[in-house]
């Protein structure tokens, strides 16, 4: 089953020129995610009920054209591939010529919240989502690990805020993006356009707490690595490329 919504392009969704950003583009694609698994039972109006959740362990985002502001996308997304407790989903975005923009993909593990634990997702489950196990943006089964960098070249220190938390009490996936982007050098900020993102979510980051975003550049690729203040927790790595 494809799932489809249309989208309008905001002020808030541009950067440079006022082309869609990085982080309006995930945010378009977690809520149209979120909307198919209230379609089909299993979303946040339904969690109480379900006693079930999802929660998002891995992006890979590759823009392929940059819709401006004001503009009306169209977005597809659909489940792809589930294996045990985890499941795969991909994303497509088209402009309103039929071009397509951006392709994503992401996996999401199934949480008994009851029990605070990750869980099976059952195969009465999957058949809601009608999964369309032929269909993949980047031709893969699963994204591959990501491994931390050896060296580092500059750290920033940041403070969550309350504004960052969502209703969990937790850093929001979509600010693990922004924490990335302030890590990054000036030079690197200010030129650069990543066309490509990938973001691998490893530990909770909860309301208050003090991180540390080291930044690393390997092979062309910009490289952030999140940890706790003693640098003993590994939060994220996200990965910025052209």
């Amino acid at each position: 089953m494809i799932y489809k919504e249309q989208f309008k392009i905001g002020l808030k969704d541009i950067g440079k020129n006022n082309e869609l950003t990085n982080k309006a583009i995930l945010e378009f694609l977690e809520n149209i995610a979120g909307h198919h698994s209230d379609y089909v039972g299993y979303g946040a109006n339904t969690t109480k009920k379900t006693q079930r959740t999802w929660l998002l362990l891995d992006w890979q985002l590759e823009v392929i054209k940059r819709p401006r502001y004001g503009q009306i996308l169209d977005i597809n997304t659909w489940s792809r591939y589930t294996n045990k407790c985890y499941s795969y989903r991909d994303f497509e975005v088209y402009d309103e010529n039929g071009t397509l923009c951006a392709i994503a993909t992401s996996k999401w593990i199934f949480i008994d919240i009851s029990k605070n634990k990750i869980t099976k997702v059952e195969e009465n489950v999957i058949s809601k989502y009608e999964p369309e196990e032929e269909k993949s943006v980047f031709k893969i089964l699963e994204l591959p690990k990501v491994k931390e960098p050896i060296e580092y070249i500059s750290t920033v220190e940041y403070k969550i805020r309350r504004a960052d938390i969502d209703i969990n009490n937790h850093l929001h996936n979509l600010n693990y993006l922004d924490l990335a982007y302030e890590a990054l050098p000036e030079e690197v900020y200010e030129k650069s356009i990543f066309n490509n993102v990938r973001i691998s979510y490893k530990k909770e980051i909860k309301g208050g707490a003090e991180v540390k975003c080291k930044y690393s550049c390997v092979e062309g690729k910009h490289i952030v690595t999140i940890y706790n203040d003693d640098e003993k927790i590994l939060h994220a790595i996200i990965i910025l490329y052209f």
